[in-house]
């Protein structure tokens, strides 16, 4: 298995890993997403395997306890405070690689490297288990939410 930065041919792939992880949210568009990588491309990457697609990572700098809101487009940030980790979404090709470990190392060593006190995330469709068991802590926020599904649950990663 591979990480490596984003490319313009990476976007479809990217596109049908998020239609498969997500099937109850509505997908995010095309330029949705890349604003995210836009924001921050050093720390957006896709994971191969054998050449193919099998996941993909978007995280960009932001402001703590004020997540951005699905389908919103992405300004820049002034003063973050945080690497706001919007996804890592892996196919079902993925399973086993520990795909998903290596690149939250990746974005655990980008944020340390660049003084982010944290990582925070809105958890959903019940994976507020697995970051937890990832060293991730549920936090209450002013932020409504109910863009979200509503098991949303946001968390903060302690560095």
């Amino acid at each position: 298995m591979q990480l490596r930065t984003i490319g313009p041919s990476d976007w479809p792939h990217i596109l049908q890993i998020q239609l498969e992880c997500y099937p109850q949210i509505e997908p995010e568009s095309l330029e949705v997403l890349q604003s995210k990588w836009q924001a921050s491309p050093q720390s957006c990457f896709v994971l191969e395997s054998q050449d193919d697609v099998i996941g993909y990572c978007l995280a960009h700098p932001w402001v703590q306890d004020s997540p951005p809101s699905l389908e919103q487009m992405l300004a820049k940030v002034d003063k973050p405070n945080t690497l706001y980790l919007h996804d890592i979404a892996l196919s079902s090709k993925a399973q086993g690689k520990g795909a998903g470990r290596a690149a939250l190392a990746i974005l655990i060593e980008f944020a340390r490297c660049h003084h982010y006190p944290n990582i925070s995330l809105v958890a959903v469709q019940g994976a507020h288990h697995y970051w937890a068991k990832q060293g991730f802590k549920a936090k209450s926020i002013n932020k409504d939410l109910s863009c979200y599904p509503e098991d949303a649950c946001y968390m903060v990663y302690t560095l």
